[in-house]
């Protein structure tokens, strides 16, 4: 399971991608919305996110119609070849999908909380579909088990074009290791939730038994 960043804070990018373990970053209008960015800055926002890391960088087309978000879809993916045009699960979204994915551009369709849209969007044409999973927990759902639902419907066919799971929404290293359980292809997770995937009380407790006893070594 490969890991993207779901953020828009370059700080946060930057410093995970010195970890070297993510594969690229995902972002949406309310994560570039914390950042403070303009919307005339967002362009640049993305090439720099883009510089940072070498991977698919997801970005967000915002329009209703099906026009409008071909549009922005094709400004977006001029922007850098890393850029994948994020779009909405919706019918004006499946529409933009099809368009883009027969020029050449990769579409992430998120938002999807079913098996039926993800079919939907994977015959479309979308390159990765983002099944939400903390929302169902939001509303005293289980969102794994709609995110098992989803990867195992999605491996049962053939569309034509590789289309990879993005377990979505995710937001405690319980909701990762199921995600990575299930076979998802990738996780995308907030920074917060990154650093916490690599700690644990047996290995902070293992590090101050090693100091302690290497102390009484080098006092020996």
């Amino acid at each position: 399971m490969k890991f993207f960043l779901d953020t828009a804070d370059l700080a946060h990018i930057e410093e995970a991608a010195g970890w070297g373990v993510v594969a690229g970053v995902t972002t949406n209008p309310t994560l570039y919305a914390r950042t403070g960015g303009k919307l005339a800055d967002f362009p640049s926002h993305i090439l720099r996110i883009c510089a940072l890391i070498e991977g698919p960088v997801s970005a967000e087309a915002v329009g209703e119609t099906r026009g409008e978000i071909v549009e922005q879809g094709r400004e977006l993916a001029a922007l850098d070849s890393h850029v994948v045009v994020k779009v909405p699960t919706t019918i004006e979204g499946l529409a933009a999908t099809k368009v883009l994915a027969d020029e050449g551009i990769d579409v992430n369709m998120t938002l999807c909380f079913s098996v039926p849209q993800a079919i939907l969007a994977a015959r479309a044409g979308a390159a990765y579909v983002s099944p939400f999973v903390g929302r169902f927990d939001d509303i005293s759902e289980d969102g794994i088990a709609r995110l098992a639902e989803v990867i195992e419907a999605v491996s049962l066919y053939d569309f034509g074009h590789t289309v990879e799971i993005i377990a979505a929404s995710l937001r405690s290293a319980h909701h990762v290791t199921q995600a990575a359980l299930l076979g998802a292809d990738i996780a995308t997770v907030p920074f917060g939730v990154l650093q916490k995937l690599i700690k644990h009380p047996l290995t902070d407790r293992g590090l101050a038994s090693f100091a302690a006893d290497w102390e009484k070594v080098a006092k020996a």
